[in-house]
């Protein structure tokens, strides 16, 4: 089976390679990497947003989590459904209005260099650590399952990987990545359908069968009305708002395929879609996480236990499709392959955006030459590559709690400075002293560090979850009030 894993991605790699020839044929300059020319098809983004959006974190842990949680992670997609509404008719108006390559220029016009800076660097350590977790996931989980089994180390196929990802977008950077979103969602989806057939096949079960003896069964429930309960749906649905609102409106790699639409009403159009197709993907998603546990039960197939012998919810997906046939484990090697890529190709081209425009100035010098700054561009994604082969490396021997919830933790601490600047910006006109602005985004997220600490003692064993976002946000808005005491008011 090995033989036929290693064929497939070999496969896979010259189709992605493929798509990185016809897109990049014609056009392979500046405004191709970071714009895509603003020719792309809205449908075409919108398709792939789901591959984008959804990365081998989730891949597994939406289908693990009902395993525990049945289906109460859909009141958080109905939460982003509100969330792609404002990023639709707030943000994308503002980018588009003042025709952002980098959306942290904003920044840089409302408050100033500094402030433009501080935003961009924010956004540069959480997509670096944040991807490049996501990524070492996937690569973890086939080192075990694949590569271990052929003697290889584990820092190999992580070089494979980001090698790959480093060569099919260097020429046209996000206008590939529009293109081979698209590819990755495919495989993502293909994935899913084939597991739940195989399993239906394998009972002799059909989909409406397996929906009503899923709801017998109380996996189906999607409302936790327990008020002091993780998961009460109205803080599931807030979050899942705000989690959109900031990992998706507020960030670059996200924003950067948006903006390489036609015009505002395309991209207004591809959000809105992007945001329906999401709720019935998760839906696909949870769907498979029943027809696993059913899987498990009628088989009496051994669910994964961890060390302290409780089941891995994030190893069931994998460990099934594996034992399930030689065809459902092959595809799910490509899910898990399109699921690391799709996270990792835009945001390696984001971080190089990001870095050239709102650090080296792109937008603003005018008298570098296209050829120059082609080549610094290059060298600049070559760099972030390297940081991000280095993150996955270094990472493993700390991989000692669940992934998800470190990445959570990143995000808490990096985006409320985003989510509180951009709050400030875009509800106040006041203007802050520009060079305060990194100050308050630093001892914003300290505070929110000693607050989460602490919050047991303090609080009489309250523990803070994603809503410490919305603290580090409001933190920082307070912040630019006091340090906008004195200033005038925007005309």
């Amino acid at each position: 089976m090995e033989l036929t894993i290693l064929i497939c991605f070999a496969v896979y790699t010259v189709l992605l390679f493929g798509v990185m020839w016809l897109t990049s044929r014609r056009s392979s300059g500046n405004d191709a990497f970071f714009r895509g020319g603003r020719k792309s098809p809205w449908f075409v983004v919108a398709y792939g947003m789901i591959g984008a959006s959804l990365s081998g974190v989730t891949f597994m842990s939406v289908p693990g989590g009902v395993y525990g949680g049945a289906f109460t992670y859909m009141p958080l997609v109905f939460g982003y459904v509100v969330g792609y509404a404002v990023i639709a008719f707030l943000l994308l108006p503002l980018y588009y209005k003042l025709n952002l390559t980098s959306i942290y220029t904003y920044l840089e016009q409302r408050f100033g260099l500094a402030s433009e800076r501080t935003g961009a660097l924010f956004f540069i350590i959480s997509r670096l650590l944040g991807s490049a977790l996501r990524m070492y996931l996937v690569v973890f989980v086939l080192y075990e399952f694949v590569f271990k089994e052929w003697g290889m180390p584990f820092w190999l196929p992580a070089v494979i990987f980001i090698a790959i990802i480093l060569l099919y977008t260097f020429r046209s950077g996000i206008k590939t990545v529009v293109w081979t979103d698209m590819l990755q969602t495919t495989f993502l989806l293909l994935a899913a359908a084939v597991t739940v057939v195989a399993i239906l096949n394998k009972l002799d079960m059909s989909v409406g069968q397996l929906l009503s003896k899923a709801s017998e069964a109380g996996y189906t429930k999607m409302f936790e009305t327990d008020v002091s309960h993780p998961k009460f749906y109205w803080k599931q649905i807030v979050s899942g708002a705000f989690i959109t609102i900031t990992m998706t409106g507020l960030d670059q790699d996200m924003m950067q395929k948006n903006l390489t639409c036609k015009s505002l009403r395309d991209a207004q159009k591809n959000v809105l879609t992007s945001s329906g197709l999401f709720v019935i993907v998760n839906l696909l998603f949870l769907a498979l996480g029943a027809a696993l546990l059913f899987y498990s039960q009628e088989t009496g197939f051994a669910l994964p236990v961890g060390d302290n012998g409780k089941v891995v919810a994030d190893k069931i997906f994998p460990s099934i499709a594996f034992s399930l046939s030689p065809f459902t484990a092959v595809v799910f090697v490509l899910g898990m392959v399109a699921a690391g890529y799709s996270s990792a190709d835009g945001t390696l081209t984001a971080l190089t955006t990001t870095f050239c425009y709102d650090f080296l100035g792109f937008g603003r010098r005018r008298e570098a030459s296209e050829k120059r700054m082609l080549t610094i561009r290059r060298i600049v994604h070559v760099s972030f590559a390297l940081l991000y082969l280095l993150v996955i490396i270094a990472f493993r021997p700390f991989h000692t709690q669940s992934l998800i919830d470190t990445l959570f933790d990143i995000a808490s601490f990096t985006y409320g400075p985003l989510l509180g600047m951009y709050a400030f910006g875009l509800f106040t006109k006041r203007r802050v002293r520009d060079w305060c602005v990194p100050v308050v985004a630093v001892v914003s997220p300290v505070l929110c560090y000693i607050l989460k600490l602490n919050s047991q003692q303090w609080f009489g064993g309250y523990q803070f979850g994603f809503e410490l976002l919305l603290i580090n946000g409001l933190i920082t808005f307070i912040g630019l009030v006091l340090a906008g005491i004195g200033e005038k008011v925007s005309d």
